[in-house]
């Protein structure tokens, strides 16, 4: 795609590759305080003016509302300026990634309206109810937790909006209010901004095909060169690439690297089968695929913490931070589509250093003992060995000893969740040098794991370089625990802000997007064919 410049971005199966740990996911402490779900409690204390002593009550870190005690009792009735603008928020909304009319009750405005006092009670009465159910679906209430697939492990706490709706129109803060709603975060509302100027671009008719033929590059002219320029011209906000002309130049290549750098191509400057299959994805699927995002975003605690990983499964990379500054970026494998890698958050608590694999059963049934039943000897060749589970039925598992061709490597990155899955390290790096890295069997493998090790025990006297060398080197199966656990969040981001504020997309390898499309579109009763509605 062009380059679109937005703001920068600042029972479950235990399908992974070690089930010694099948540990709840706990909520995510920062600086001593939960923060799985605050609710409004960050942006509304200073909006709202709330006292200090609201605290327990209003931003509790299951996101309860305010208590029944504080909040007035009968709420004040509606102004005549406030009705305008809480239908300005709901008639808005499908810049906010829902759909039109998605909680606007047909003939609202009529009784809003109406002179008749009963019905204008009866039209304020929905229309607050209305807006309710806009701001639990700002915290990720559209659809039933019930409904989520498995793997989605990373899921809204339970909020109450009306407390605070009450207190926002008796302190006349409603403004501050509706505008703390959405997800408190630059790369949230990056999404946001896009999908405005693709439902911009869409109401323009969006943009067509390139036929299919040979590879285009510098030289080459005809009626698809041409429309290869209209085509990345009609993405580009900022109008740089000039849309007439049928000859293949060094401008036109530029626009086409940059689109292949937002889509995980290689940059060639080449429109290649990849590339033009990629050209020809609609305007209306990507609107999609940022909706699904901007949903996913109503999903993640309210505070984020400075210093953290953050796995983007659907991109195949891992970021570390410190203080919100990108310390640390690698290629990563996260799970083939048969063995999701599960959306998470939790804490890294651990690093093994020379770990041995204990396999689950799933693999050793499915994988290995074919190969030891085709090939005998497989197993003892590989290092693998079968330990005796107890028991009258005299039954084994089997366990890799560790070692350089160990399945996990050198080292694993432990963190409790429900998935037992982990970050580890991987004797086969081929994988990172393809653009498809989603190989593993649920964790998620590292490209480069003694440099987040490093980083990890950077500032720890006990875990310096040297020692961990001799470690390595020794070959014993040692857990090292980190001082301070550090936030991981395991995401799948199929559309993003990169580092220089530009959208990105990736393929929806596990299919998520379209899952949670369809069932949001249950959820709310309605068709969501038309992505530009």
């Amino acid at each position: 795609m062009g380059d679109l410049k937005l703001r920068p971005r600042l029972d479950v199966s235990n399908k992974g590759e070690d089930q010694e740990r099948r540990v709840s996911n706990r909520n995510l402490r920062i600086d001593g305080h939960l923060v799985r779900r605050w609710g409004l409690f960050a942006a509304a204390t200073v909006a709202l003016g709330l006292p200090v002593a609201a605290h327990a009550q209003f931003g509790n870190a299951t996101g309860a509302s305010p208590s029944s005690a504080l909040a007035p009792s009968p709420p004040p009735a509606l102004r005549s300026d406030q009705i305008s603008l809480l239908m300005q928020t709901l008639n808005d909304a499908p810049d906010q990634g829902f759909g039109k009319s998605e909680f606007m009750p047909p003939g609202l405005d009529a009784l809003l309206r109406s002179s008749s006092q009963s019905e204008r009670i009866r039209g304020a009465a929905q229309l607050k109810s209305a807006i309710l159910s806009y701001a639990k679906a700002q915290h990720g209430l559209r659809l039933p937790v019930g409904q989520f697939q498995k793997n989605w492990g990373m899921r809204p706490g339970p909020y109450d909006p009306e407390a605070e709706f009450n207190f926002a129109l008796a302190g006349d803060k409603l403004p501050q209010w509706l505008a703390a709603l959405p997800p408190p975060f630059d790369r949230y509302h990056g999404l946001q901004t896009a999908l405005v100027q693709y439902r911009a671009i869409a109401a323009k008719g969006g943009w067509g095909e390139v036929e299919d033929g040979p590879a285009l590059s510098l030289g080459s002219r005809g009626a698809r060169v041409t429309a290869l320029r209209q085509r990345l011209a009609a993405e580009d906000p900022q109008g740089s690439l000039d849309s007439d002309g049928s000859t293949f130049d060094d401008d036109l290549a530029i626009a086409v690297k940059a689109f292949q750098h937002n889509v995980a191509l290689d940059p060639s400057g080449v429109v290649d089968k990849k590339t033009l299959a990629a050209l020809n994805i609609t305007v209306d699927a990507r609107i999609l695929q940022l909706q699904a995002n901007m949903e996913r975003w109503r999903w993640v605690p309210r505070i984020w913490p400075a210093t953290r990983i953050e796995a983007n499964i659907a991109a195949q990379e891992m970021d570390a931070f410190e203080d919100n500054g990108l310390a640390l970026e690698m290629r990563a494998a996260p799970g083939r589509p048969d063995d999701q890698t599960p959306i998470l958050s939790s804490q890294v608590e651990s690093v093994v250093f020379n770990p041995p694999w204990n396999v689950p059963a799933s693999i050793a049934t499915k994988e290995l003992w074919p190969k030891e039943h085709a090939h005998p000897g497989y197993l003892e060749s590989h290092g693998y060995r079968l330990i005796s589970t107890g028991g009258d039925g005299g039954g084994v598992r089997i366990q890799q000893k560790s070692g350089p061709k160990s399945a996990l490597g050198l080292m694993k990155f432990d963190f409790p969740n429900n998935y037992s899955v982990y970050l580890h390290d991987t004797p086969s790096h081929a994988a990172f040098g393809r653009s498809s890295r989603a190989v593993s069997h649920g964790c998620v493998r590292l490209q480069r794991p003694r440099e987040l090790a490093d980083l990890l025990f950077k500032d720890d006297a006990d875990w310096t370089t040297d020692r961990v060398d001799q470690v390595l080197a020794d070959g014993k199966t040692i857990r090292a625990p980190l001082d301070k656990p550090v936030p991981i969040f395991l995401m799948y981001w199929t559309a993003f802000l990169d580092v220089k504020g530009r959208v990105n997309f990736r393929d929806d390898v596990y299919g998520w997007d379209t899952d949670l499309v369809g069932l949001i579109a249950a959820a709310r009763n309605k068709g969501w064919s038309s992505a530009a509605e």
